[in-house]
């Protein structure tokens, strides 16, 4: 059955099983069908640095950046925007065709790593390669089992980066994971084992992120959040993003506004730094879905 689009990346799709017209999160096919492709040039990029590795080469931190940024703008929660999507579509592509210079041996590179097509090809391109591409169900499953685990290691990746912190084996595996995404002969059992790597690196993810939140922001400590409301202006943040917080606590400093966390955010209250900000005055809790 030929879709608008196929998206089943969050526990909202419609009938429980996959957006097929428009998504519940108000994501539209187009975009969604961007997002597919972006994640598509990004396994292809992948498999260009995962080459140059393997031939010895080292890869630069901003190009880790970029792969890591690619699947962050795809993560569910995020601020959709077609025309992001499609300019970072374009970028990746230049930047590979720049990393294929590098590469001495092209012949075991998939046909994602050669693909290069103009924006007028996009659309058309992006049917062929999204999620039902891909027809063996349990091969699907663990495919976008692997992506998932990878858009979360590289939401960790990205808050991390934004705090000088990096890791040349996390962004390593995680590119070379996406690269066997594209590889049809990987069974099974091949793509377990794969789910199973993912999980380990996002636990040493993790480990990453906590290492740059305390050095940036001291260690987490027990601490009474406050639940009320106070009269000012105010600002409801949620996410996980620190350093985004920090740079709206800077720029609200004496402006007579005040800043609540919500949900995700609420753990900020425990780093010692956060507290110097008077305006930063507590959590609005639930209140804000009635």
């Amino acid at each position: 059955m030929d879709y608008k689009m196929f998206c089943y990346q969050c526990q909202e799709t419609a009938n429980c099983s996959g957006c097929t017209v428009s998504g519940v999160c108000g994501k539209k096919p187009d975009t969604a069908n961007m997002q597919d492709l972006l994640v598509y040039v990004t396994k292809g990029i992948s498999a260009v640095t995962t080459q140059i590795r393997a031939e010895g080469k080292q890869i630069d931190k901003s190009i880790n950046h970029l792969i890591t940024l690619n699947l962050f703008t795809t993560i569910t929660n995020a601020n959709f925007d077609k025309d992001v999507i499609v300019e970072r579509i374009k970028t990746t592509l230049k930047v590979k065709e720049n990393l294929l210079k590098e590469v001495s041996d092209k012949s075991a590179l998939p046909s994602a790593s050669l693909w290069n097509g103009n924006e007028s090809e996009f659309a058309a391109k992006a049917a062929t390669v999204g999620v039902l591409a891909t027809e063996n169900e349990d091969i699907r499953s663990l495919r976008e089992l692997i992506t998932y685990g990878l858009k979360g290691l590289s939401a960790y990746s990205k808050h991390a980066n934004v705090l000088m912190n990096d890791n040349e084996e996390l962004d390593a595996f995680l590119q070379r994971a996406l690269s066997m995404l594209l590889d049809d002969t990987l069974s099974v059992d091949d793509l377990v084992a794969l789910t199973l790597e993912t999980g380990k690196f996002g636990v040493d993810g993790m480990a990453m992120l906590d290492k740059a939140n305390t050095s940036a922001y001291g260690n987490p400590e027990i601490t009474k959040v406050n639940i009320g409301v106070r009269s000012n202006p105010a600002i409801l943040v949620s996410g996980h993003d620190l350093r985004d917080l920090e740079m709206l606590l800077e720029q609200t400093k004496d402006t007579g506004v005040d800043v609540y966390t919500h949900s995700e955010m609420l753990p900020a209250h425990y780093y010692p730094t956060f507290k110097k900000y008077s305006h930063f005055v507590g959590n609005y809790g639930n209140a804000w879905w009635k």
